[in-house]
């Protein structure tokens, strides 16, 4: 009699014992295939196709991690969820062009063209030339993965404030001008950038300029005057480089323009494009420009500011508040549409990436232009005087 209860009890406890090891196994299963998020159908199509071959199938748990790691291209693009296909037509006619201009950073930038990129845009990468050689050998494979995405076909050795910033833009520019792609606009922007809209929203914002650039600024106040007052050199050393002020005193403007400040980046028509490129003010001025203190952030507002040339239609954008949020007085382009991550953890990246890809498009932007007028009704004419008294 106890031989049979003992019996009893020792299969009863091993049954529990089996009962729990099974729990415990399809729990985990099922725990493992929560991860696996199928709901893209190019996931659930090679998740299938895996299956099919008898091969392993691996996702990331964080698809917003960014590695090229050992993936090809195709599977790259799927694992990363970009965009293939314009998402309206809207969007599809009025492609844009993009400058980006790196140095550091590949994860930030990484991240940051995979957020603006759109297959009807276009998309010029400028390296540093002294970026570490790791650093450009995966901004050129990523690039390779993308037909409308190029390196710029030349590199600059830029020298922070000196001319090599802006060359590199014009050279994209110049680039961006032979692509295939009609593009209507071209931004700059720099590899610690982040978009805070959709492409669409950007779309419509531009739309609503009807054909006006977008290169904020102003008469410089008295303490930035020296900066094309005086002759700058661009020192460049094997650990460092910077521009040194001199104390000899620069010529005037070429053609007797008058100098504005403003932003260095910019959004700029395809028409003026052309105009930066190939009009002779335009070439003096670059020449003029180049021992000055930052003329990125005087070029292009100069040049938008040129009354008599058959660019005249193209008037200041002085109030940009839907699409920039003014951190500096020279810098107003990090806000509303670029944020900029400088010196910022991938957990703000990350929050940011979120919210983007989240967000509604708007239903009305609004753009505003200067009409030859400055604050508080002065016109051009009297901002020229005051700014000859203060020079």
């Amino acid at each position: 009699m106890h031989s049979k209860l003992h019996l009893f009890f020792a299969v009863l406890v091993l049954t529990v014992a089996v009962s729990v090891i099974v729990y415990i196994v399809n729990l985990h299963k099922h725990r493992s295939l929560r991860r696996l998020d199928l709901s893209e159908s190019p996931l659930l199509a090679r998740a299938c196709d895996a299956l099919i071959d008898e091969k392993a199938f691996f996702v990331q748990e964080n698809t917003l991690i960014t590695s090229f790691g050992k993936s090809n291209c195709s599977e790259y693009l799927i694992q990363n969820h970009y965009i293939t296909h314009p998402l309206s037509a809207e969007e599809a006619v009025f492609p844009l062009a993009y400058i980006m201009t790196l140095h550091k950073e590949f994860e930030t930038f990484e991240r940051l063209f995979r957020a603006i990129y759109m297959p009807q845009n276009v998309y010029c990468i400028h390296v540093d030339k002294k970026a570490p050689a790791q650093f450009k050998q995966d901004v050129e494979k990523l690039v390779s993965c993308f037909p409308n995405a190029f390196l710029a076909s030349q590199m600059e050795l830029v020298v922070y404030a000196g001319v090599s910033r802006l060359q590199a833009d014009l050279n994209c520019m110049k680039d961006l001008l032979e692509s295939r792609v009609q593009w209507k606009y071209v931004l700059n922007v720099c590899g610690q950038d982040f978009p805070l809209k959709t492409n669409r929203e950007i779309v419509q914002y531009l739309k609503g300029c009807k054909g006006k650039n977008i290169t904020p600024g102003r008469l410089p106040p008295p303490h930035v005057i020296r900066r094309t007052k005086y002759v700058y050199r661009e020192q460049i050393y094997s650990v460092f480089s910077f521009m040194l002020w001199t104390f000899v005193r620069k010529a005037p403007p070429p053609h007797s323009l008058t100098i504005y400040f403003g932003s260095a980046y910019i959004a700029v028509t395809r028409e003026f494009t052309e105009f930066v490129l190939k009009d002779q003010q335009a070439i003096d001025l670059l020449a003029w420009s180049k021992d000055t203190y930052s003329p990125d952030e005087h070029f292009w507002v100069t040049l938008n500011r040129i009354p008599e040339t058959i660019y005249q239609h193209y008037l200041v954008i002085t109030s940009i508040d839907e699409l920039y949020l003014s951190q500096e007085i020279y810098r107003p382009t990090r806000g509303k549409v670029l944020l900029d991550l400088y010196g910022w953890d991938n957990v703000i990246i990350e929050l940011c990436e979120g919210i983007t890809l989240q967000r509604e498009p708007v239903s009305e932007l609004t753009c505003n232009w200067n009409l030859g007028r400055g604050k508080k009704g002065e016109t051009d004419e009297e901002e020229n005087k005051e700014d000859r008294r203060n020079q």
